[in-house]
């Protein structure tokens, strides 16, 4: 009997189908795409109305020609790729291999790995969908036209090995862009004054000042600060006023893909690669004891908040049930989507609400059981009733000043009994809390006593302190981190969910981008290639126009437009843009910079060139002086050159016997030694702390992970593997006699220093 064929991407997504289903079907794995464009070449005759030239990728010809050998003996080929363009265009590469077949070959879509999808699934078959083949080939068309166009021209002008990318070189200058706001930032003065008052009844609040003659008062100078300090170290202080609200607070929609990467960014420290790479997983299946493989959530590429019946039933009965009928809605919550998300796709949410996060945590590793443990609780909250708390507003007259205290009270916690929105700081071992990781602000917490209008407040002094003056400066915008730049791609319209991650990994695996405490700052390629792109390519890398450009995907995905005119309409103008560059940008390789310093060791006045890693300071008279130099410039334009032996040490080379000295390089300061080039010993610079790993002789050095982010491990690495995220701090603990403390950041608090120990609970401001 002739068995059904059944073609999926992913091998762990065909071993949990294969499961559910009986004898009479067969799963193979495509393991991905089977057909793209060349490598060597375009690929695109842009003659011939952008026509692509397919072929099969190397390696996929043994997996192309076991799917044709299995098809021929099948009595119906069910291709299933995931629901989406990539999927789609999978779908259609496999469909055309099986040319003659077309009368036997189905596309079903499963939107969760789920015994009940899949039947359902293969009971109402259909055909593949052109409309969202053709969205796809336009993304690729327009990507592969930017990338093999601007790329050799970027090799030609400015280095070679780089490369452009239509939605990456945008996310490239928000971030430059963000760089020139903080470059520009001029900090301003501003001084607060906060109060601790004692009511009538306990407990002992503050409050800051607001108001100077009923109106806003702001503080700019010590000056300022001081006439207000005696003013109001004179005067009596009495409420004028009390305001109290009820506050509703909404639950928060299940989640889509940008929302989950950044909850994951936030409160797990998960990288938008790590978060996508485990959804992929808890989708296609998991080993769950005897029930075999499981997919323990609908598909993580979406965005769509819908949420189907069944689903909203299930989790109604569960939070019945568990919590009480307090916590469930009259009817089942309902959220906007997105217009551009696909009709047939689900929130992403587990493929059971009754399949709990501990039950299933023997079966998880840790980041796993993380990640579906956010996705549960997220999904059940947003089936849950709305939070209600009552915010307080106490307004105190001091003469002509007004000052304010603020609190809120929760009266029922509602959805927030199992999930918390915010910055939530991240679990043991994912590093060091973000001091910036949210753009919203927190509501104040704090529990006001009774308090009456006119009841008399007395001041009380806390820590010396009963009235306390605090300069404070305007801070410069902050750069993004993951979850703020997914943020502001998706509020541009730049990209799509699915594609956030991989422009994240490429930008940064470019070297257009680094890590700076978990933040994103422009290297000086980054700024160097995306002057350029700007400047000779204004409209392509807008960022209205890659938004627009989005938006007409999805107008070809609904059938709105012909892919090739939307190709034909972005490449005439490219084209044009592209012949002027080529003739106007400027070559940095060939460009040389005089400047008045002199080489010191042929006399010749060096040059300023462009290399590998930026400019330096180069000898003209190269090859036969090869003398370069570090520079830095200020914004007079005086150079100063950054010398590189900067101090000796008492360390010797275990090479070559020679003495180590201090030397600086992109990633900071380094040792190496001073026989240098006949010897090119170099060891990370140590921080002067003890590795405190028992019998360990090696010191604590700073170090960069292949994605940028700094942290620190032991000097003998790889016979000490001790690492930590946080920065060590070399003194003692006074309370524990740890050998070293660490900086920690948090935002309610800034920096501070705290004990390496988890156990002590020693803190201090930093």
């Amino acid at each position: 009997m002739a068995k059904s064929l059944i073609i999926v991407e992913s091998p762990a997504k065909a071993r949990t189908i294969a499961k559910y289903l009986g004898r009479g079907y067969q799963v193979l794995a495509s393991v991905g795409h089977v057909k793209d464009l060349p490598k060597s070449k375009l690929g695109i005759d842009v003659e011939n109305d952008f026509k692509p030239q397919y072929v099969v990728i190397r390696g996929k010809s043994k997996t192309l020609n076991e799917i044709k050998a299995q098809a021929k003996k099948a009595d119906k080929v069910y291709l299933a790729p995931d629901p989406d363009r990539e999927g789609e265009a999978i779908a259609w590469h496999i469909a055309e291999e099986l040319n003659g077949k077309a009368d036997k070959v189905y596309r079903v879509l499963f939107n969760e790995i789920t015994e009940g999808a899949i039947k359902r699934a293969l009971e109402s078959p259909g055909q593949i969908d052109m409309k969202k083949v053709n969205a796809q080939q336009a993304r690729r068309v327009l990507d592969r036209i930017v990338g093999y166009m601007l790329s050799p021209l970027l090799w030609k002008k400015v280095r070679r090995g780089l490369s452009a990318g239509r939605v990456q070189s945008v996310a490239v200058r928000i971030i430059c862009e963000r760089e020139a706001e903080r470059d520009a930032f001029e900090a301003v003065e501003y001084w607060t004054i906060t109060a601790n008052f004692q009511g009538p009844k306990p407990p002992m609040f503050e409050a800051r000042l607001q108001e100077f003659q009923g109106a806003p008062l702001e503080i700019h100078s010590q000056e300022e600060s001081d006439r207000a300090m005696n003013a109001l170290q004179n005067a009596s202080f009495n409420v004028s006023a009390v305001e109290k609200t009820e506050k509703r607070r909404n639950p928060p929609p299940p989640f889509i893909t940008s929302r989950l990467q950044q909850d994951a960014s936030r409160k797990l420290r998960f990288s938008a690669k790590k978060t996508m790479m485990l959804a992929q997983r808890l989708y296609e299946g998991i080993e769950i004891g005897k029930e075999g493989p499981v997919g323990l959530i609908t598909y993580m590429r979406t965005d769509s908040t819908k949420i189907s019946n069944d689903a909203q039933t299930e989790a109604a009965d569960l939070i019945r049930t568990r919590f009480g009928d307090q916590y469930l809605p009259d009817k089942p919550n309902v959220y906007k989507t997105a217009k551009s998300a696909q009709e047939a796709h689900e929130a992403i949410r587990p493929t059971s609400a009754h399949r709990d996060p501990e039950a299933v945590k023997p079966f998880l590793e840790d980041d796993l059981y993380k990640l579906y443990k956010l996705i549960w609780n997220r999904f059940l909250a947003s089936q849950m009733t709305k939070g209600l708390d009552e915010a307080t507003k106490v307004t105190i007259q001091a003469g002509e000043y007004g000052l304010r205290a603020t609190g809120t009270v929760e009266k029922f916690d509602g959805f927030r009994r199992i999930y918390v929105e915010g910055t939530d700081a991240p679990e043991t071992g994912q590093g060091a809390p973000d001091p910036q990781a949210s753009a919203n602000d927190e509501e104040d917490t704090k529990q006001l006593p009774e308090l009456a209008v006119g009841d008399n407040l007395t001041i009380v002094e806390v820590e010396g302190h009963g009235l306390l003056p605090k300069q404070h400066f305007t801070q410069p915008p902050p750069r993004y981190n993951e979850a703020l730049l997914i943020r502001e791609l998706e509020e541009k319209g730049i990209g799509r969910p699915s594609t956030y991650a991989t422009i994240i990994s490429t930008i940064q695996d470019r070297q257009y981008v680094e890590k700076d405490e978990a933040r994103f700052k422009p290297t000086e390629l980054g700024q160097t290639v995306n002057n350029r792109l700007v400047t000779y390519f204004p409209r392509i890398f807008d960022i209205a126009f890659t938004a627009k450009m989005e938006s007409e995907l999805d107008d070809i995905e609904e059938g709105e437009k012909n892919w090739v005119t939307t190709i034909s309409e972005f490449y005439t103008p490219f084209a044009k843009d592209l012949g002027d560059a080529e003739v106007n940008m400027e070559d940095l390789k060939a460009k040389e910079e005089p400047t008045d310093i002199v080489c010191d060791k042929c006399g010749q006045n060096m040059v300023i060139k462009w290399g590998r890693h930026g400019h330096f300071l180069a000898c003209p008279g190269y090859p036969t002086c090869k003398n370069t130099k570090p520079f830095t410039k200020d914004e007079a334009g005086t150079i100063t050159i950054v010398e590189q032996e900067q101090e000796t040490t008492g360390e010797v080379c275990e090479k070559c016997g020679n003495a180590m000295v201090v030397k600086q390089g992109r990633f900071g300061g380094f040792l190496a030694c001073s026989n240098y080039p006949d010897c090119k010993t170099t060891k990370p610079l140590s921080l002067g702390v003890k590795c405190p790993t028992e019998g360990c002789t090696g010191d604590l050095a700073q170090r960069r992970t292949k994605k940028g982010r700094t942290f620190y491990s032991c000097s003998t690495y790889p016979k000490c593997t001790f690492a930590i995220w946080s920065k060590p701090v070399s003194r003692p603990c006074p309370k524990c006699q740890a050998p070293f403390l660490i900086e920690k950041f948090s935002k309610q608090a800034g920096k501070s220093i705290e004990c390496y120990q988890e156990s002590c609970d020693f803190q201090e401001a930093g």
